[in-house]
């Protein structure tokens, strides 16, 4: 790989077989003149305001974005964040334009994820009506395209879905109301929301959840949801997070009710996807930015760079940056494949589901060890706010917890694993690349499984992470 490709986000996606298309470097090259500045100024900004009334009383709850931040917005919806995944060249093409969105500004990729996953769940489960209604404007390549949201926490956490989830809805001819509060909303003042919520009588679990679309505005053209209040978060900053109340809020049930629970998954999977596509780009600026410093700062007669053990660290974490990247860009490949299936699943969906949680669990935590180094290599510098290198802890810090903790990927993936032997046929595509370590952990993640439950969950980390690790090495051909 050219070692140069590591201060280019579409450098580094070609050295890694994927397609870079005019308009891909275009939209870098708009970051690196403008975008990064906006970025910048945002992240020191901290929280933009929530005007909750207008000038004669009436609730809007409008969140307030200085232009320079909504044209930053724009950018990436009009390039294809969300309409090529129905109208272009794919699901692949709006990763790319996340990957180069995340290289400089993972908050600012939020938006476009939560859109992404909205506009595929109306595709694919919304009734014929309410898919002709919502979904052109999601998919609009202009200033007046709409976007989307996710929102499943509530205020007791949201890894335990089934019994954290309070929000009811009842049926109400043709559509439902939603009564209910989420506590961690992101991309909060959307046009769109995708909520989960409990029908009546259903089960107190995760299975008694179904998928709703909740419009800002309800169809008589009222304020469909209020926003109590935003967040003041650590990092992110480029996304508006906020409380949301649900007051009998008209909404639309996506899909059967049957299924409802895996329509939430489907949604969290592809946001777990994007996660970790920003994880790896985070990680790949701040080895950016370190050797950008590094080859400038002399110290006892060279660049710093040029040191041995800094050389060593650098190369050591240029291969986990690429395994990384590997692992989070089979997870897109994979989706690409299994995105349009509905349950039950086929075998294929489920190594997809495995991987998911392999490169959501795995990548975030490799964005924080790359971004920690960054630091230390900067040393004093890289914790003063003046010089931003600090924010890439701070945006670090948020990627492990969106979408399902650490610990959630890991238990889902067991669960994965248990119930469907998913890594069976996973194992099977890396022992092309290094069949006797393939055998070694295929022989010991069946010792592990038949482990008592509560051994078997105590250890798990451990078995997850060295399947990952191995996943993206033998992905890169370092396995």
């Amino acid at each position: 790989m050219d070692p140069e490709a590591v201060h280019s986000p579409t450098r580094w996606l070609a050295a890694h077989g994927v397609s870079v298309p005019d308009e891909l470097v275009e939209l870098e090259g708009w970051w690196a003149s403008a975008g990064r500045a906006v970025s910048e100024a945002v992240d020191r900004m901290g929280t933009p305001w929530l005007r909750m009334f207008d000038r004669l009383g009436e609730r809007t709850d409008e969140v307030l974005y200085p232009p320079e931040h909504h044209a930053m917005l724009l950018r990436g919806y009009r390039a294809g964040a969300v309409w090529h995944a129905l109208e272009g060249e794919g699901l692949e093409a709006t990763f790319r334009i996340g990957y180069v969105t995340s290289f400089f500004d993972p908050g600012a990729y939020c938006p476009y994820t939560v859109s992404l996953a909205t506009a595929l769940a109306v595709h694919k489960y919304a009734e014929p009506a309410v898919r002709e209604r919502f979904l052109p404007l999601l998919l609009r390549r202009d200033d007046g395209v709409w976007q989307g949201a996710t929102w499943m926490t509530e205020a007791a956490g949201g890894s335990d879905l089934g019994a954290a989830v309070q929000t009811t809805a009842q049926p109400d001819g043709d559509r439902w109301r939603l009564q209910g509060e989420k506590f961690f909303a992101s991309n909060v003042g959307a046009e769109l929301a995708l909520v989960a919520a409990r029908r009546p009588g259903a089960p107190r679990t995760v299975r008694g959840l179904n998928l709703f679309l909740v419009p800002r505005w309800s169809s008589d053209g009222r304020l469909n949801y209020r926003v109590r209040r935003l967040k003041d978060k650590v990092g992110t900053r480029s996304v508006p997070t906020g409380e949301v109340e649900l007051l009998d809020s008209e909404a639309y049930l996506l899909g059967s009710l049957e299924d409802g629970v895996y329509h939430v998954l489907e949604v969290l999977n592809v946001s777990r996807v994007a996660n970790a596509v920003g994880s790896a780009a985070l990680a790949q600026r701040a080895l950016a930015e370190a050797v950008e410093f590094g080859r400038r700062r002399v110290a006892f007669g060279r660049p710093v760079l040029e040191h041995p053990l800094l050389r060593t660290q650098f190369q050591a974490n240029l291969e986990r940056v690429r395994a990384a990247f590997a692992l989070a860009w089979y997870a897109v490949r994979l989706l690409e494949q299994v995105w349009q299936e509905v349950p039950p699943y086929s075998a294929r969906y489920h190594t997809f589901r495995l991987v998911t949680h392999l490169a959501k669990f795995w990548t975030a935590e490799v964005a924080f060890q790359a971004a920690r180094w960054c630091v230390d290599v900067h040393g004093g510098a890289g914790v003063l706010c003046e010089h931003g290198v600090e924010r890439l802890i701070r945006e670090a810090l948020i990627l492990p917890i969106w979408e399902g903790t650490p610990h959630r990927q890991v238990l889902d993936g067991l669960e994965v694993m248990v119930q469907k032997g998913a890594h069976q046929a996973l194992l099977d595509e890396l022992a092309r690349a290094d069949p006797r370590r393939a055998e070694a952990l295929r022989e010991g993640i069946r010792a592990h499984l038949e482990l008592p439950p509560e051994q078997r969950e105590a250890h798990a980390d451990s078995l997850f992470a060295e399947l990952a690790s191995f996943t993206g090495a033998a992905l890169t051909g370092q396995g």
